[in-house]
């Protein structure tokens, strides 16, 4: 029996530190301590790519083999992770890197965006790539915005606005209850690679509506939208604002609903 617990506690060991190494994936599944973070392809045109904090990947499937997959990542238009939770580092500053897979078939382990950032122990960070991918340099844009929670509300939901499509003018975020009609601007001036703060809204189901500042047509609209009470939401706007944001172009301009928590 004695045998048995040493080699349990031996397998354990080795869990832990392999799961330190390069192409380990950590994702938070119950409340730990360190910086948390969510990362965002929403660059035009983008590669799958996988991120990295320093020499480390964040993102995209582990291996059992040691060898990446060369399709497997954050395709455009996708986050990680996708559900209301977030990766987990150690505090401190690191190279943020956007790289294509070290199997692909075209251009393996390119650099296709970096992002020097200090997180700090206990907050939460968004991480976007954006812009338009320059097929000629072959790099995008990559910001960051500080993802600051507010505390659990039973009697409400939070949301907030995050502006990253290149070629929009700043917007206002209206949400218009389907049932009551009601319209409420949550966030107000918001330009290119930057993010309101959150504001609390009643649980209920939400046509998003972004107007340009000081106007009142509606520019884009995404309809019947779930808010849900104790919730934090994202409302992301990636795309490209010269094509109809109807239809399924996939450059459409669009507006992500990921949740925070």
């Amino acid at each position: 029996m004695k045998r048995k617990y040493i080699i349990f506690a031996v397998l354990l060991l080795s869990t832990i530190i392999y799961s330190c190494k390069k192409n380990a994936v950590q994702e938070i599944s119950v409340p730990i301590t360190g910086a948390q973070l969510k990362y965002f392809n929403f660059a035009i045109n983008s590669p799958v790519v996988n991120f990295y904090a320093g020499n480390t990947k964040v993102t995209a499937a582990s291996s059992t083999t040691g060898v990446e997959s060369g399709t497997a990542g954050v395709a455009f238009a996708s986050v990680y992770p996708s559900t209301n939770s977030y990766t987990i580092i150690a505090p401190g500053t690191y190279d943020f890197t956007a790289q294509r897979p070290s199997t692909a078939t075209v251009d393996p382990n390119l650099v296709i965006a970096t992002l020097n950032k200090q997180v700090a122990d206990g907050k939460n960070y968004s991480i976007y790539l954006s812009g338009l991918y320059n097929t000629t340099t072959k790099k995008t844009d990559v910001f960051v915005v500080d993802d600051v929670l507010p505390a659990i509300d039973t009697s409400g939901a939070y949301v907030r606005f995050v502006h990253a499509s290149y070629n929009a003018n700043p917007f206002d975020l209206v949400l218009k209850n389907t049932t009551s009609l009601v319209e409420t601007t949550v966030a107000t001036n918001i330009a290119y690679k930057s993010a309101s703060s959150f504001s609390k809204v009643p649980q209920g189901i939400y046509d998003l509506i972004l107007r340009y500042t000081g106007t009142a047509t509606n520019i884009i609209v995404r309809t019947g939208v779930s808010v849900t009470k104790s919730n934090t939401y994202s409302f992301s706007l990636r795309g490209d604002i010269t094509l109809p944001y109807t239809g399924t172009a996939v450059n459409r301009p669009f507006i992500d609903n990921t949740p925070n928590r």
